[in-house]
C-alpha cells in the first residue's frame, strides 16, 4: 500500500510539472486579440489540467506593473475567485470585440456568459511593454474593469 502511494504521488508530480510546462508564455508572436483570448480560454477552463492553471496562465500575461497592484500569485488567485470577477471561472462562453487597437495598446469589450447563465461585460486592455528584459515588445494585460452585468440569458 505504501508503495502505490509513492507512485501515485509520482504520477501526480510528473502531470503537475507538465501542466505548468504547458503554460504559454507571453512571447512578441501573440497579439493583443490572442492575449485576451489565451487568458479568457484558460479561466473558463481554470482547473484542467490542474487546480488554477486558468489562473496561473492569466497571471503568465499580467503586466509587471499590473502584478505589482494585485499580486503576488496567491493574492492574484483570491482576487478572481472573489464576488468582484468570480464569473470569469469556469464561464460557459465568451466574445471579445476590438474597441482601440494601436501600435503599443489595445482594449477589448468582452462579455461573458458566466456558470449561472448571467451575462457579464468587461473592458479588457493589453499593452506592448517597452521596457529591456525578456518581456520586451510582448502584450500584456495592464487593465480589466469592473464587470458590468447584463442579465439573465434565460
Amino acid at each position: 500500500m505504501h508503495l502505490l502511494k509513492i507512485f501515485l504521488f509520482g504520477i501526480y508530480l510528473f502531470f503537475s510539472s507538465i501542466a505548468y510546462a504547458d503554460l504559454i508564455k507571453p512571447n512578441v508572436d501573440i497579439q493583443p486579440y490572442q492575449v485576451v483570448k489565451i487568458q479568457l480560454i484558460s479561466l473558463m477552463n481554470n482547473d484542467k489540467p490542474s487546480k488554477d492553471n486558468g489562473i496561473i496562465q492569466t497571471w503568465k500575461f499580467a503586466h509587471p506593473n499590473n502584478k505589482k497592484i494585485t499580486g503576488p500569485l496567491e493574492r492574484f488567485k483570491k482576487m478572481l475567485k472573489a464576488e468582484g470577477y468570480s464569473m470569469l471561472i469556469n464561464h460557459y462562453e465568451h466574445t471579445i470585440e476590438p474597441i482601440y487597437v494601436s501600435e503599443s495598446v489595445a482594449t477589448f469589450e468582452v462579455t461573458v456568459l458566466d456558470d449561472k447563465k448571467k451575462y457579464y461585460k468587461f473592458k479588457w486592455q493589453v499593452e506592448k511593454y517597452l521596457e529591456e528584459g525578456p518581456l520586451r515588445d510582448c502584450w500584456l494585460t495592464t487593465a480589466v474593469s469592473q464587470p458590468i452585468i447584463l442579465g439573465s440569458s434565460i
